[in-house]
């Protein structure tokens, strides 16, 4: 009798290096989560999902609803983390933001901004977060 194949959904079918690239999300996320309550912000949700994608953060920053986007890189990367964030992002971002509000009671006094906080990890050191307001 043969086992039966994993399917992809299965954690058995994931390769290590999902495993290892979730880790670091998840890693860029709580420390991104740290910097915002550092800056007075309040958490309203984390990786808040619809079917038309997911929400790192929402936060509530004033009267003002914050989207954010966290990208994490390991140093050496082609890229900086924030380069990631096209303009195709940033408007699936402001979708996201618009069926978030349609949950959670509609927009708020201050209006609705939309944050990118990049996560660079360099080989040795502290890590370094950068966070850059109202980018859409």
């Amino acid at each position: 009798m043969t086992a039966a194949k994993p399917t992809p959904t299965d954690p058995a079918a994931a390769k290590p290096t999902d495993f290892r690239r979730r880790a670091l999300g998840r890693y860029g996320e709580d420390l991104a989560t740290r910097r915002l309550i550092e800056a007075g912000m309040r958490i309203l949700d984390r990786n808040w999902r619809c079917c038309d994608g997911e929400i790192d953060i929402v936060a509530a920053d004033g009267d003002a609803l914050v989207i954010c986007e966290v990208k994490t890189r390991r140093a050496g990367w082609y890229e900086h983390p924030m380069a990631a964030v096209r303009p195709e992002k940033t408007a699936r971002l402001r979708l996201l933001a618009e069926r978030w509000l349609e949950q959670h009671g509609g927009p708020p006094p201050g209006g609705v901004r939309i944050d990118v906080i990049g996560v660079l990890l360099p080989a040795r050191g502290a890590p370094v977060v950068q966070h850059a307001r109202g980018v859409a």
